[in-house]
């Protein structure tokens, strides 16, 4: 059965801050020696969550390092594709990052992150075989996930298929791709980021549906980026032709 949203356990000051904000907390956990988290519990009673004290919250916690705070939440529902890919008028063109089966909750976290930051419209994330959706991608991402739409779909080759029908390009960053990234002009039009998994790039079924390939050029000395910074470069060098109107300056 599809899990019904994300979001539900969430640890960390900045990521339960920003579910705080959101008004979806129902229960907030803190270490009773941390007085540096006084505001953040006083900032829960005042959303209407309630508070729980604990001499250490580590066996809670998802994450190595849940900074004395975790949180039980109301999930975040995910997003239908169809509203990603076709938003109704007045909303944004759709700029979408799309993940092929990575693997590392914390890439897929700052993903989000960058793809907020870079004024992305969603996410698309496989609903299986993936890294999934946790307090460790959560807390990677620093709150994004609070305003960052997700969709969840059975199939990325599908996705692209998709695309391709609601008028959306679909761009595959490789490393071996046909164009660089930089100057793509297809990134000022409606547009999906494909990014491959960390060890295999993108799958062959999604790779033959794409509309363009596109590689990041780099010094030799270096023969790839990671996931995530990949994403980060894409995602702002679409928002930099968005803003430009297509222009290479």
């Amino acid at each position: 059965m599809a899990s019904a949203g994300i979001g539900g356990s969430v640890e960390g000051l900045h990521p339960v801050r920003a579910a705080l904000a959101a008004g979806r907390v129902r229960v907030v956990t803190v270490e009773r020696s941390r007085r540096d988290l006084d505001d953040l519990v006083s900032e829960a009673r005042a959303a209407g969550a309630s508070v729980e004290t604990v001499d250490d919250v580590r066996p809670l916690a998802q994450t190595e390092s849940p900074q004395g705070v975790v949180a039980r939440a109301r999930p975040i529902p995910f997003a239908p594709l169809e509203g990603l890919l076709e938003p109704p008028d007045g909303l944004p063109i759709p700029a979408l990052v799309v993940l092929d089966h990575l693997e590392d909750p914390r890439n897929v976290g700052a993903i989000a992150r960058s793809a907020l930051a870079a004024g992305m419209t969603g996410m698309v994330v496989p609903r299986r075989r993936a890294a999934p959706l946790s307090a460790l991608a959560f807390k990677a991402a620093a709150g994004a996930f609070e305003h960052l739409p997700v969709a969840s779909v059975s199939s990325i080759a599908d996705c692209a298929a998709r695309a391709a029908r609601a008028g959306v390009w679909s761009v595959g960053l490789e490393a071996q791709g046909e164009r660089p990234i930089f100057g793509l002009e297809l990134l000022a039009e409606p547009v999906a980021l494909f990014v491959g998994s960390e060890r295999s790039g993108l799958s062959r079924l999604v790779r033959a549906r794409l509309d363009v390939t596109a590689f990041i050029p780099m010094d030799g000395r270096a023969d790839s980026l990671n996931a995530a910074t990949a994403s980060a470069l894409a995602c702002f060098e679409t928002s930099r032709l968005r803003a430009s109107g297509g222009s290479l300056q």
